[in-house]
């Protein structure tokens, strides 16, 4: 397949606005870029401008993509930018040039400078931020510290990550709590179409609801803020698995109202690897209680959300470049970030649902019901083998489930 060949085969599988969105500059050569261009270029702008392509342009050269290659996968896993790199790899060289104590004493402090670096992009105070392994072991931190028993029930949305569900179910069946599943509309028109069904599945017993912020399995996004008031009115706590909002989209968690958070560093956020974010609302800290007790279990039991984070031994790197991925976020402005994957969202939608006959479109056209991840179902693909042809085809990429410029996910290939 030639490169005009591509150009058409994409063009009419993605749509021609999102193909005009995101392939003329992926066709090019990778452009390069240093961080101080990009600061400089980010510098003049106001809040509310979203940045020209030329922009854009720099930040794609902040990352070590191939030339040939399309990455389209924020939902499961991003790359990390230069600034990220080289501090994980320089923290790291530091440690095995010198793996004593007392060097490594300097990683408490860039620790406590990432956890006040998060908070504030957060939304939240220091003493609420666990820096977890990643969204999965902060769920279960929750799951598992949480002292529910027969008579209780747990409210789950049925588009949550399997896993997060699975959670839930393992629990349940050694304690003897219940779990509900709830069904939300798949085209949701209104809040209300996403709030009613939760309020109605809430009853005297439940103690906790756990839904995902933006669903991976549907790309639609519940209205987090409203659903958690609704839980707090009735005396119920709430979950919210951030792994498709945190990075992605502006979130300020006391604003939100959860009791508790989670957020993986290696997806949206573009963060080091095995790193993530628990937040739990201050009142909260005492009644959960910890799944791991570690090194420094004595000065951390009392002084929050610290309690969650003694692991063992850590990559102690990894958990520094989380102040340096905050760093990153700011220096573009969150508030661009989340406009541009919403307009790259919404034309793969768009484009999509003009040039592709037949196609399902499950993701909501609505970005008030939606965020970057775009799940479809094109009429007549075989989904394994498109990933496996569209990689190995020189020029073109498809990583794990995902293609296109936001996320796209089809039905059946997850």
């Amino acid at each position: 397949m030639n490169l005009q060949d591509r150009r058409r085969f994409l063009g009419r599988l993605f749509g021609g606005v999102a193909a005009t969105v995101a392939l003329p500059k992926a066709l090019g050569a990778r452009p390069i870029s240093s961080y101080r261009e990009l600061q400089r270029a980010a510098g003049p702008l106001i809040n509310n401008d979203s940045g020209d392509e030329q922009f854009w342009h720099l930040v794609k050269g902040q990352f070590p993509l191939r030339p040939d290659l399309v990455l389209m996968n924020a939902a499961n896993l991003c790359p990390s930018p230069y600034p990220v790199q080289r501090a994980v790899f320089r923290m790291t060289r530091s440690v095995d040039l010198d793996a004593s104590f007392q060097n490594r004493a300097k990683f408490g402090e860039l620790r406590e400078r990432a956890r006040e670096a998060l908070a504030a992009y957060l939304g939240a105070d220091p003493d609420e931020i666990a820096i977890t392994r990643n969204t999965s072991e902060g769920n279960n931190t929750v799951v598992n510290g949480l002292d529910l028993g027969p008579g209780d029930e747990v409210v789950i949305w049925d588009q949550n990550h399997p896993t997060a569900n699975i959670a839930w179910d393992v629990r349940a069946e050694r304690y003897g709590f219940a779990v509900t599943r709830v069904k939300t509309p798949p085209q949701p028109t209104t809040a209300d179409d996403l709030v009613r069904p939760f309020r109605d599945a809430m009853s005297r017993s439940t103690r906790i609801v756990a839904f995902s912020h933006i669903s991976n399995t549907s790309g639609v996004a519940l209205p987090a803020k409203e659903l958690c008031r609704l839980a707090r009115d009735a005396g119920i706590l709430t979950l919210v698995d951030g792994a498709q909002s945190f990075g992605a989209v502006k979130v300020n968690l006391h604003e939100m109202g959860c009791d508790f958070y989670t957020g993986s560093a290696h997806k949206w956020f573009v963060g080091p690897k095995e790193a993530g974010v628990l937040y739990v609302r201050r009142e909260r800290a005492a009644d959960l209680w910890a799944s791991d007790v570690g090194v420094g279990w004595q000065s951390a039991v009392d002084s929050g959300a610290r309690k969650f984070e003694t692991l063992g031994q850590r990559d102690d790197s990894a958990v520094a470049a989380m102040g340096t991925t905050v760093d990153f976020h700011n220096t573009i402005a969150p508030e661009r970030i989340e406009s541009r994957i919403r307009a790259l969202a919404w034309a793969l939608k768009k484009g999509l649902q003009d040039h592709i006959p037949g196609i399902k479109i499950h993701t909501p056209m609505d970005p008030e019901f939606s965020g970057g991840v775009v799940v479809a179902g094109p009429p007549g693909m075989d989904v394994p083998q498109a990933y496996e042809k569209l990689y190995r085809e020189p020029g073109w990429g498809v990583h794990g489930h995902s293609l296109v410029p936001a996320h796209l996910q089809y039905d059946g290939g997850s």
